[in-house]
Protein backbone atom coordinates (compact mmCIF):
# COMPACT_ATOMS: atom_id res chain seq x y z
CA UNK A 1 0.00 0.00 0.00
CA UNK A 2 1.73 3.29 -0.78
CA UNK A 3 3.01 4.71 2.17
CA UNK A 4 0.71 7.78 2.43
CA UNK A 5 -2.85 5.69 2.58
CA UNK A 6 -4.97 5.51 5.33
CA UNK A 7 -6.07 1.93 6.20
CA UNK A 8 -9.78 3.91 7.43
CA UNK A 9 -9.81 7.20 5.36
CA UNK A 10 -13.59 7.26 6.51
CA UNK A 11 -12.78 7.83 9.82
CA UNK A 12 -11.12 11.27 9.33
CA UNK A 13 -12.90 14.34 7.83
CA UNK A 14 -12.09 16.49 4.85
CA UNK A 15 -9.79 18.76 4.61
CA UNK A 16 -7.91 17.37 7.38
CA UNK A 17 -3.65 17.73 8.06
CA UNK A 18 -2.01 14.37 8.13
CA UNK A 19 1.14 13.75 9.79
CA UNK A 20 3.05 11.07 9.34
CA UNK A 21 5.08 10.66 12.72
CA UNK A 22 7.97 7.97 10.96
CA UNK A 23 8.87 10.25 8.15
CA UNK A 24 8.91 13.46 10.71
CA UNK A 25 11.44 11.25 12.65
CA UNK A 26 13.16 10.24 9.90
CA UNK A 27 13.68 13.76 8.58
CA UNK A 28 14.96 14.86 11.64
CA UNK A 29 17.68 12.60 11.54
CA UNK A 30 18.81 13.49 8.24
CA UNK A 31 19.11 17.15 9.12
CA UNK A 32 21.13 15.97 12.51
CA UNK A 33 23.37 13.82 10.22
CA UNK A 34 23.67 16.79 7.19
CA UNK A 35 24.79 18.80 10.15
CA UNK A 36 27.25 16.74 11.60
CA UNK A 37 25.93 17.06 15.12
CA UNK A 38 22.75 18.01 16.71
CA UNK A 39 24.19 20.75 18.20
CA UNK A 40 25.01 22.81 15.12
CA UNK A 41 21.11 22.57 14.46
CA UNK A 42 18.40 26.11 15.26
CA UNK A 43 15.33 24.67 13.56
CA UNK A 44 12.67 26.84 12.75
CA UNK A 45 9.26 25.72 14.06
CA UNK A 46 7.27 27.77 11.96
CA UNK A 47 6.70 25.47 9.73
CA UNK A 48 4.91 23.07 12.19
CA UNK A 49 4.22 24.93 15.14
CA UNK A 50 3.55 22.11 16.98
CA UNK A 51 4.66 20.91 20.79
CA UNK A 52 5.16 17.28 20.18
CA UNK A 53 7.48 17.80 16.85
CA UNK A 54 9.57 20.32 19.39
CA UNK A 55 10.11 17.69 21.82
CA UNK A 56 10.94 14.58 19.31
CA UNK A 57 13.79 17.11 18.53
CA UNK A 58 14.60 17.44 22.62
CA UNK A 59 14.60 14.17 22.71
CA UNK A 60 17.18 13.64 19.87
CA UNK A 61 19.79 15.84 21.57
CA UNK A 62 18.69 19.93 19.55
CA UNK A 63 18.60 22.78 22.19
CA UNK A 64 18.40 25.39 20.09
CA UNK A 65 15.68 26.92 18.15
CA UNK A 66 14.49 29.81 16.04
CA UNK A 67 10.84 31.17 15.29
CA UNK A 68 8.82 34.35 14.88
CA UNK A 69 6.49 34.75 16.80
CA UNK A 70 5.85 34.99 20.76
CA UNK A 71 3.12 32.46 20.85
CA UNK A 72 5.92 30.52 19.01
CA UNK A 73 8.65 31.29 21.39
CA UNK A 74 6.13 30.66 24.23
CA UNK A 75 5.08 27.01 22.76
CA UNK A 76 9.00 26.63 22.56
CA UNK A 77 9.21 26.89 26.26
CA UNK A 78 6.65 25.29 27.47
CA UNK A 79 8.21 22.18 25.63
CA UNK A 80 11.40 22.61 27.84
CA UNK A 81 13.48 24.59 25.16
CA UNK A 82 16.44 26.70 26.53
CA UNK A 83 17.47 28.88 24.15
CA UNK A 84 15.32 30.36 21.79
CA UNK A 85 15.96 32.95 19.13
CA UNK A 86 12.73 35.21 18.01
CA UNK A 87 14.37 35.69 14.29
CA UNK A 88 12.26 38.79 14.30
CA UNK A 89 12.96 42.60 14.77
CA UNK A 90 10.72 43.17 18.14
CA UNK A 91 8.47 46.50 17.14
CA UNK A 92 5.31 48.18 19.60
CA UNK A 93 3.42 46.10 21.69
CA UNK A 94 5.59 42.73 21.08
CA UNK A 95 8.72 44.43 23.00
CA UNK A 96 6.34 44.12 26.52
CA UNK A 97 5.68 40.90 25.31
CA UNK A 98 9.02 39.47 24.87
CA UNK A 99 9.38 40.72 28.56
CA UNK A 100 6.64 39.05 29.65
CA UNK A 101 7.57 36.06 28.02
CA UNK A 102 11.13 35.91 29.70
CA UNK A 103 9.15 36.92 33.62
CA UNK A 104 7.08 33.58 32.77
CA UNK A 105 9.93 31.60 31.81
CA UNK A 106 13.25 32.91 34.13
CA UNK A 107 15.65 30.21 33.06
CA UNK A 108 15.03 30.08 29.27
CA UNK A 109 17.79 32.12 27.09
CA UNK A 110 14.98 34.26 24.65
CA UNK A 111 17.18 35.79 22.19
CA UNK A 112 15.76 38.24 19.34
CA UNK A 113 17.17 40.40 16.04
CA UNK A 114 18.08 43.76 15.64
CA UNK A 115 19.13 45.66 12.49
CA UNK A 116 19.34 49.43 13.35
CA UNK A 117 19.91 51.61 16.42
CA UNK A 118 16.48 52.72 16.84
CA UNK A 119 15.39 49.78 17.44
CA UNK A 120 18.70 48.61 19.12
CA UNK A 121 18.16 51.83 21.31
CA UNK A 122 14.07 50.84 22.25
CA UNK A 123 14.89 47.49 23.10
CA UNK A 124 17.84 48.41 25.60
CA UNK A 125 15.72 50.66 26.82
CA UNK A 126 13.32 48.35 27.59
CA UNK A 127 15.49 45.96 29.07
CA UNK A 128 17.02 48.45 31.66
CA UNK A 129 13.09 49.19 32.55
CA UNK A 130 13.00 45.68 33.50
CA UNK A 131 16.21 45.58 34.74
CA UNK A 132 17.45 42.98 32.52
CA UNK A 133 19.98 42.22 29.97
CA UNK A 134 19.02 41.50 26.41
CA UNK A 135 21.12 39.01 23.84
CA UNK A 136 20.71 40.33 20.37
CA UNK A 137 21.73 39.13 17.28
CA UNK A 138 22.74 41.60 14.35
CA UNK A 139 20.37 40.82 12.01
CA UNK A 140 22.24 41.16 8.44
CA UNK A 141 20.88 41.43 4.71
CA UNK A 142 22.73 39.17 2.07
CA UNK A 143 20.27 39.31 -1.06
CA UNK A 144 16.93 38.96 0.41
CA UNK A 145 16.08 42.44 1.09
CA UNK A 146 13.35 41.31 3.20
CA UNK A 147 14.77 42.34 6.85
CA UNK A 148 18.54 42.94 8.02
CA UNK A 149 21.08 45.26 7.30
CA UNK A 150 22.69 46.35 4.61
CA UNK A 151 26.40 45.18 3.98
CA UNK A 152 27.91 48.25 3.80
CA UNK A 153 30.49 50.29 5.70
CA UNK A 154 27.31 51.68 8.26
CA UNK A 155 27.18 47.47 9.18
CA UNK A 156 30.26 48.10 11.50
CA UNK A 157 29.00 50.96 12.81
CA UNK A 158 25.62 49.22 14.03
CA UNK A 159 27.49 46.58 15.86
CA UNK A 160 29.90 49.69 17.37
CA UNK A 161 27.22 51.24 18.46
CA UNK A 162 24.67 48.07 20.27
CA UNK A 163 28.16 47.40 21.87
CA UNK A 164 28.08 50.71 23.80
CA UNK A 165 24.58 49.70 24.94
CA UNK A 166 24.47 48.84 28.66
CA UNK A 167 21.46 46.74 28.67
CA UNK A 168 22.26 44.66 25.34
CA UNK A 169 24.36 41.84 25.03
CA UNK A 170 25.58 40.97 21.29
CA UNK A 171 25.73 37.49 20.57
CA UNK A 172 26.38 36.86 17.04
CA UNK A 173 24.88 37.57 13.45
CA UNK A 174 22.26 36.17 11.52
CA UNK A 175 22.15 35.88 8.27
CA UNK A 176 18.96 33.86 6.08
CA UNK A 177 19.56 33.81 2.55
CA UNK A 178 15.92 32.03 1.36
CA UNK A 179 16.42 34.36 -2.11
CA UNK A 180 18.27 31.68 -3.14
CA UNK A 181 16.67 29.07 -4.74
CA UNK A 182 18.71 27.60 -7.39
CA UNK A 183 17.72 23.52 -8.07
CA UNK A 184 21.60 22.26 -9.01
CA UNK A 185 23.96 21.94 -5.24
CA UNK A 186 27.58 23.12 -7.40
CA UNK A 187 24.75 27.01 -8.55
CA UNK A 188 23.21 26.91 -4.88
CA UNK A 189 26.60 26.66 -3.38
CA UNK A 190 28.19 29.27 -5.80
CA UNK A 191 25.35 32.10 -5.07
CA UNK A 192 25.22 31.25 -1.03
CA UNK A 193 28.58 31.18 -0.81
CA UNK A 194 28.74 35.10 -3.12
CA UNK A 195 26.16 35.60 -0.24
CA UNK A 196 27.65 34.84 2.94
CA UNK A 197 31.00 36.31 1.63
CA UNK A 198 29.57 39.55 2.24
CA UNK A 199 29.32 38.96 6.10
CA UNK A 200 33.38 38.45 6.20
CA UNK A 201 34.06 42.46 6.57
CA UNK A 202 31.74 42.35 9.96
CA UNK A 203 32.75 39.31 10.93
CA UNK A 204 36.43 40.32 10.54
CA UNK A 205 35.53 43.60 12.47
CA UNK A 206 33.94 41.95 15.46
CA UNK A 207 36.61 39.12 15.92
CA UNK A 208 39.55 41.92 16.14
CA UNK A 209 37.65 44.39 18.43
CA UNK A 210 36.45 41.75 21.18
CA UNK A 211 38.70 38.68 20.69
CA UNK A 212 35.96 36.60 20.38
CA UNK A 213 34.18 34.69 16.98
CA UNK A 214 30.59 35.85 16.83
CA UNK A 215 27.79 32.92 16.83
CA UNK A 216 26.67 32.82 13.08
CA UNK A 217 23.40 31.26 12.56
CA UNK A 218 22.74 31.05 8.38
CA UNK A 219 20.41 29.47 5.72
CA UNK A 220 17.55 27.96 6.07
CA UNK A 221 16.25 24.82 4.04
CA UNK A 222 17.19 25.61 0.29
CA UNK A 223 20.71 26.74 1.43
CA UNK A 224 21.16 24.30 4.10
CA UNK A 225 23.15 21.32 2.90
CA UNK A 226 25.63 24.37 1.37
CA UNK A 227 25.82 26.29 4.95
CA UNK A 228 26.50 22.68 6.48
CA UNK A 229 30.03 22.42 4.79
CA UNK A 230 30.83 25.74 6.73
CA UNK A 231 32.67 24.77 10.38
CA UNK A 232 31.44 26.56 12.99
CA UNK A 233 28.29 27.97 11.64
CA UNK A 234 25.09 27.55 13.25
CA UNK A 235 22.36 26.07 10.65
CA UNK A 236 18.75 27.25 10.52
CA UNK A 237 16.40 24.87 8.60
CA UNK A 238 12.39 24.70 8.93
CA UNK A 239 11.00 22.72 6.10
CA UNK A 240 13.29 20.10 6.35
CA UNK A 241 10.88 18.84 9.06
CA UNK A 242 7.78 18.20 6.77
CA UNK A 243 9.20 18.73 3.55
CA UNK A 244 6.79 19.79 0.49
CA UNK A 245 6.47 19.45 -3.04
CA UNK A 246 7.73 23.29 -3.43
CA UNK A 247 11.42 22.02 -2.09
CA UNK A 248 10.70 18.59 -2.39
CA UNK A 249 10.98 18.87 -6.93
CA UNK A 250 13.16 21.22 -6.63
CA UNK A 251 16.58 21.25 -4.39
CA UNK A 252 18.82 18.33 -5.31
CA UNK A 253 21.07 16.73 -2.49
CA UNK A 254 18.16 17.00 0.33
CA UNK A 255 17.82 13.66 1.21
CA UNK A 256 14.06 14.46 3.06
CA UNK A 257 10.22 12.70 2.85
CA UNK A 258 7.09 14.23 2.74
CA UNK A 259 5.60 13.82 5.98
CA UNK A 260 2.66 16.33 5.68
CA UNK A 261 -0.38 15.56 3.32
CA UNK A 262 -3.64 16.93 3.22
CA UNK A 263 -6.74 14.14 2.99
CA UNK A 264 -9.46 15.89 0.67
CA UNK A 265 -12.56 14.46 -0.89
CA UNK A 266 -14.70 14.34 -4.38
CA UNK A 267 -17.51 16.67 -3.79
CA UNK A 268 -19.09 17.19 -6.83
CA UNK A 269 -18.75 16.29 -10.20
CA UNK A 270 -20.90 19.17 -11.98
CA UNK A 271 -20.27 18.43 -15.63
CA UNK A 272 -18.21 16.17 -17.71
CA UNK A 273 -14.31 16.68 -17.13
CA UNK A 274 -14.45 18.54 -13.95
CA UNK A 275 -14.00 17.21 -10.39
CA UNK A 276 -14.38 19.09 -7.54
CA UNK A 277 -12.58 18.68 -4.56
CA UNK A 278 -13.35 20.12 -0.58
CA UNK A 279 -9.59 21.54 -0.83
CA UNK A 280 -9.96 25.26 -1.08
CA UNK A 281 -7.60 27.81 0.02
CA UNK A 282 -8.54 27.92 3.34
CA UNK A 283 -7.21 24.34 4.31
CA UNK A 284 -4.31 24.69 1.73
CA UNK A 285 -1.71 27.64 1.18
CA UNK A 286 -2.58 29.55 -1.94
CA UNK A 287 0.20 32.36 -2.12
CA UNK A 288 1.45 30.41 -5.24
CA UNK A 289 -0.40 30.67 -8.80
CA UNK A 290 -3.35 27.79 -8.82
CA UNK A 291 -0.74 25.51 -10.64
CA UNK A 292 1.59 25.62 -7.52
CA UNK A 293 -0.44 24.87 -4.48
CA UNK A 294 -1.32 21.09 -4.41
CA UNK A 295 -0.14 17.31 -6.16
CA UNK A 296 -2.20 14.71 -5.62
CA UNK A 297 -0.44 11.86 -4.78
CA UNK A 298 -3.46 9.54 -5.94
CA UNK A 299 -4.54 10.80 -9.06
CA UNK A 300 -2.83 11.68 -12.40
CA UNK A 301 -3.68 13.45 -15.58
CA UNK A 302 -5.50 16.57 -13.96
CA UNK A 303 -4.89 20.13 -13.79
CA UNK A 304 -6.11 22.10 -10.77
CA UNK A 305 -7.91 25.11 -12.85
CA UNK A 306 -9.65 27.12 -9.79
CA UNK A 307 -9.91 27.21 -6.35
CA UNK A 308 -12.15 29.02 -3.86
CA UNK A 309 -12.41 29.24 0.55
CA UNK A 310 -13.86 25.72 0.22
CA UNK A 311 -13.53 24.08 -3.28
CA UNK A 312 -10.85 22.95 -5.64
CA UNK A 313 -12.47 22.32 -8.90
CA UNK A 314 -10.14 19.51 -11.53
CA UNK A 315 -9.80 19.09 -15.04
CA UNK A 316 -9.46 15.15 -15.57
CA UNK A 317 -9.64 13.20 -18.46
CA UNK A 318 -12.99 11.28 -19.87
CA UNK A 319 -11.74 7.82 -18.38
CA UNK A 320 -11.04 9.20 -14.82
CA UNK A 321 -14.54 11.34 -14.94
CA UNK A 322 -16.22 8.07 -15.51
CA UNK A 323 -14.29 6.21 -12.55
CA UNK A 324 -14.05 8.65 -9.76
CA UNK A 325 -17.01 8.39 -7.55
CA UNK A 326 -18.41 11.07 -5.21
CA UNK A 327 -16.64 10.54 -1.98
CA UNK A 328 -13.73 9.25 -3.17
CA UNK A 329 -10.37 10.33 -1.25
CA UNK A 330 -7.45 12.10 -2.11
CA UNK A 331 -4.07 12.76 -1.11
CA UNK A 332 -2.79 16.35 -1.54
CA UNK A 333 0.97 17.67 -0.39
CA UNK A 334 1.05 21.00 -0.39
CA UNK A 335 3.21 22.98 -2.57
CA UNK A 336 4.30 25.58 0.76
CA UNK A 337 3.71 23.42 3.71
CA UNK A 338 4.46 26.56 6.34
CA UNK A 339 1.30 28.56 5.57
CA UNK A 340 -0.82 25.54 5.21
CA UNK A 341 -0.12 23.67 8.55
CA UNK A 342 -0.99 26.86 9.94
CA UNK A 343 -4.55 27.23 8.30
CA UNK A 344 -4.98 23.81 10.82
CA UNK A 345 -6.15 23.60 14.32
CA UNK A 346 -4.48 20.51 14.76
CA UNK A 347 -2.67 17.32 12.50
CA UNK A 348 -4.17 13.61 12.17
CA UNK A 349 -1.08 11.17 13.45
CA UNK A 350 -0.65 8.52 10.54
CA UNK A 351 1.63 5.50 11.74
CA UNK A 352 1.41 2.42 8.81
CA UNK A 353 -1.45 3.51 8.14
CA UNK A 354 -3.48 3.96 11.33
CA UNK A 355 -4.51 7.09 13.14
CA UNK A 356 -2.90 7.03 16.44
CA UNK A 357 -2.89 10.35 17.64
CA UNK A 358 -3.65 14.32 17.14
CA UNK A 359 -1.57 17.43 17.64
CA UNK A 360 -2.60 20.51 18.21
CA UNK A 361 -0.95 23.24 16.35
CA UNK A 362 -0.61 25.30 19.12
CA UNK A 363 1.52 28.20 18.06
CA UNK A 364 -0.94 28.59 14.56
CA UNK A 365 -2.14 31.41 17.25
CA UNK A 366 -0.98 34.71 17.55
CA UNK A 367 -1.32 34.57 21.09
CA UNK A 368 -1.58 31.67 23.39
CA UNK A 369 -1.18 33.58 26.89
CA UNK A 370 0.79 36.09 26.42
Amino acid sequence: MPWFKLNNPDAIISPSLLFYKDRIEANIRGMINLAGDADRLIPHVKTHKCPEIVKIQLEKGIGKFKCATIAEAEMLAGCGAKWILLAYQMVGPNISRLFKLRQAYPYVNFLSLVDNEASADQLNAASLDNGLISGIFIDVNTGMNRSGHATDERLLSLYSYISSLSHLDFVGVHAYDGHIRNPEFTERKITADEAFNKLLPLLNHIKNDSGNEPMIIAGGSPSFTVHALRPNVFLSPGTNVLWDWGYGDRFDGQPFEHAAVILTRVVSKPVPGIVTIDLGHKAISAENPIENRLKLLNLTNYTVIGQSEEHGVLQVGTETWDSMQIGDALYAVPYHVCPTVALHDFATIVENGEVTDEWKITARSRRITI
